[in-house]
């Protein structure tokens, strides 16, 4: 498949079948992940796969959006870990883990899986509860799983801004 067609086939899944995610999967959305650039390769994310049922409890606790997913994907950031653009001092840690995230959630697709990048849900109440994220900017959950027959894309999916509205030519 080509990029422009994963990217335009890609949606925001909210509903997942019973099947359950095989191991070798998640390991090959890792590798995606790692293999993303990062300025000045310096590499200031991590990937937390959760796999533990507490986790997965406790996930369900900081967080409504897990869709009846059974497999997720965490990403986080440490700043201290980030390039800094001298002219300005401008970090680019952040820009690095959106990147990995990005990457990760085209994999998905890629893989015949699906996702939804969920930034709604409580990471200090999660940090708490798991003191090996503590130090982490945490950025994006991933609930990974099969579509069920019926997801489909939100309403709001196909609603794009024109070429004229976002591109200026200098």
């Amino acid at each position: 498949m080509r990029f422009q067609e994963l990217a335009e086939k890609r949606f925001s899944c909210r509903k997942f079948s019973d099947r359950k995610v095989e191991d070798e999967l998640v390991e090959q959305i890792i590798k995606a992940g790692i293999a993303a650039p990062t300025a000045v390769n310096t590499q200031p994310f991590r990937i937390f796969w959760l796999r533990s049922e507490q986790i997965k409890e406790d996930l369900r606790q900081v967080c409504r959006y897990t869709f009846g997913a059974d497999t997720f994907l965490l990403v986080g950031y440490r700043e201290e870990e980030g390039w800094v653009r001298p002219f300005d001092q401008r970090n680019f840690a952040d820009i690095d883990a959106g990147i990995v995230a990005t990457h990760m959630m085209m994999e998905i697709e890629d893989l015949g899986l699906s996702t939804t990048w969920v930034g709604y849900f409580d990471a200090a109440r999660l940090q708490q509860l798991h003191p090996q994220l503590l130090g982490y900017h945490l950025i994006a959950l991933f609930p990974i799983g099969y579509a069920a027959e019926d997801a489909v894309p939100s309403h709001l999916h196909f609603k794009r801004k024109s070429s004229k509205e976002l591109v200026e030519c200098l």
